[in-house]
């Protein structure tokens, strides 16, 4: 988990100056969040079958979910993908936190509102984002196109070492999403004249991802 909380730390303190994910087609901009399924349910309470890594992942996945779904609220007023697409991360955040639950772990963003996080990485990281992205279309879309590239790169990490089914199931569907997402704000970033350099991920997986069509699912 160091690794994820270094890269949101670096990005916070980095990033000040720089489809299907909202509805079913690339760049559509519309439609309803789906479900994303945890599969292969142990008996609920069974925490000590969990790492220490699993269960750390698990929480900080939980928050950066949190964070991607609150920074989009924030830069709604752009775009309606922005709008579209806090709802799919609001689903995200819906799959980790029944993992929470199913291994009775403790909640890390329970009592917090909009943009307030226990990780003081992930909350420097928030309001960096939200700074960032609010002045100009261009801006927020430049925001949302690294918020999912940094979710893929820490969904990654932290399924190294799972071996629970329904963990690797939901960190698979939560990927998934992300490339979705990705590929949407990627699309909308360089129609409004934008650009990007990829930063967590190396330039050979974004351009894959980026220049593949849609997956199905959010």
């Amino acid at each position: 988990m160091v690794t994820r909380w270094m890269s949101a730390l670096w990005a916070a303190t980095l990033l000040v100056g720089c489809a299907g994910a909202d509805g079913g087609t690339q760049g559509s901009g519309t439609g309803a969040p789906s479900p994303v399924a945890s599969v292969g349910a142990p008996a609920p309470g069974d925490s000590a079958a969990l790492s220490a890594a699993e269960r750390d992942g698990l929480a900080f996945t939980r928050e950066e979910e949190k964070l991607a779904r609150d920074v989009y609220a924030a830069l709604r007023a752009h775009d309606r993908s922005f709008d579209n697409i806090a709802q799919s991360e609001q689903t995200h955040m819906d799959a980790v936190g029944t993992l929470l639950t199913r291994y009775s772990l403790p909640d890390p963003v329970a009592g917090k509102g909009p943009g307030v996080f226990a990780d003081p990485a992930l909350q420097a990281l928030h309001d960096t984002l939200v700074q960032r992205g609010t002045p100009s279309l261009v801006d927020a879309l430049t925001v949302g196109v690294e918020i999912e590239e940094l979710d893929i790169h820490d969904i990654d990490e932290a399924g190294k070492g799972v071996s629970h089914p329904d963990i690797v199931e939901t960190y698979a569907n939560l990927t998934r999403g992300s490339r979705n997402h990705l590929r949407t704000f990627y699309s909308k970033l360089r129609a409004a004249g934008g650009t990007y350099t990829p930063k967590h991920i190396d330039e050979a997986t974004f351009r894959a991802i980026v220049e593949s069509p849609a997956e199905r699912g959010r």
